[in-house]
């Protein structure tokens, strides 16, 4: 989920700007707002630059790179009643490019940033263009780079983590033991889950790791059961993913005594991705949260239609930015393009549901939850439509 981390590792319900089966929303503000960032819009073309890692010798960077640009161009021709006039600039995946190309874009007139990828470029980007008032829409997923005029969109453990243990307190799984990584993202889903839980008004009953390796976790899981077992926990979060534990680390569980059957698994990361994740024995019944499935496949199969190929995961956040920064310019006035505009609570439509930009320079996101079911993604409480429901 952390892939983006670093180079290292008119309110929804009144005004809906429907388009091609995906619905991008803005919403209606009573007074002007009067935040920072610039504020004309006099219905030309909305200047806007979009940062990728193009130009890279990373062939990786320059795939991402192209995907980010169609998904941008495929929310532009979804637009209705504003154009943007969408500047390319390639960051080759450094961060010193990255500032660079930022400043490049805002002396050529960009009123907004989209991008970059990487958190330190987002970082540079944000510095570069502090003092114009510019605000930079990163790809990143990296908490410790948002704030001040950069924001990130990506999807974030606290995001995941609040919608989760906000289900499971609601259905009375209310002692709840993490089991981590021990690397950093599993640190940072360790302490998400934390104050989620708490946030939620469960307990956190127990926490486990382990050593990251085979060994270390054959070692590891008859403690963690124990552990599981004595603390009287009722669920247990998890941050392991397929690329990583989860195989080996639900297996064992299972074998040493938490069945998934009887024991209520839940996932901060997609146990979905791969699907042979699903078919894993020890993540049946297992819970996890993921972006708002119907609209989902609505953008991959228009995405596909116009590219011949399935988007990348990340692609959907290009979709998402141009889709919140013409939804805001529409409205023109005074309050387009700040930062206030930008953050308004009722917040956008994207390609996996509700969206808003918060404070805190992070992204709120409307998430389903999902079963895993004979082998088989079930969905059992669909994404929100609005942000007055719990896990906000």
């Amino acid at each position: 989920m952390f892939a983006a981390l670093s180079r290292v590792p008119a309110l929804l319900a009144r005004s809906l700007l429907v388009v091609a089966g995906l619905a991008l929303a803005a919403c209606e503000t009573g007074t002007a707002p009067t935040a920072s960032g610039p504020t004309q819009y006099d219905g030309t073309p909305v200047p806007v630059a979009l940062l990728v890692p193009g130009g890279s010798t990373d062939s990786n960077d320059n795939f991402i790179a192209k995907n980010l640009e169609n998904a941008a161009r495929l929310a532009m021709a979804d637009l209705s009643g504003v154009q943007i006039d969408l500047r390319v600039y390639n960051t080759q995946g450094s961060p010193e490019q990255a500032g660079v190309m930022a400043a490049k874009a805002v002396n050529d007139g960009a009123r907004v940033i989209l991008g970059p990828f990487f958190a330190l470029e987002a970082n540079a980007a944000g510095a570069a263009v502090a003092s114009s008032g510019v605000n930079v829409l990163s790809f990143s997923n990296n908490p410790d780079v948002a704030g001040g005029n950069v924001f990130i969109l990506g999807q974030t453990f606290d995001t995941t983590a609040r919608r989760l243990a906000s289900y499971a307190v609601a259905k009375g799984l209310d002692r709840i033991m993490i089991i981590h990584d021990p690397d950093p993202a599993g640190q940072i889903g360790k302490a998400a889950i934390q104050n989620a839980v708490a946030a939620a008004g469960g307990t956190v009953a127990a926490v486990g790791t382990y050593e990251f390796s085979q060994n270390g976790i054959v070692q590891a899981v008859p403690g963690i059961v124990a552990s599981a077992k004595s603390s009287g926990a009722n669920a247990f979060f998890l941050t392991a993913d397929n690329a990583g534990s989860l195989p080996l680390l639900s297996q064992l569980m299972m074998e040493n005594g938490l069945n998934p059957a009887s024991n209520q698994l839940i996932g901060l990361a997609r146990w979905d991705i791969p699907p042979a994740t699903l078919e894993l024995p020890g993540v049946q019944g297992a819970w996890f949260a993921l972006p708002d499935p119907a609209t989902n496949q609505q953008f991959q199969a228009r995405y596909a239609a116009a590219y011949g190929g399935a988007p990348p995961i990340y692609a959907g956040l290009a979709y998402d930015g141009i889709a919140a920064i013409g939804a805001i310019a529409k409205r023109g006035g005074s309050g387009a393009l700040t930062t206030s505009a930008l953050t308004q609570p009722a917040g956008f439509v994207g390609v996996g549901g509700i969206f808003r930009l918060n404070s805190r320079g992070t992204t709120d996101r409307g998430l389903a939850i999902a079963q895993i079911q004979n082998n088989r993604l079930v969905v059992i409480d669909p994404a929100p439509t609005n942000f007055g429901g719990v896990g906000f």
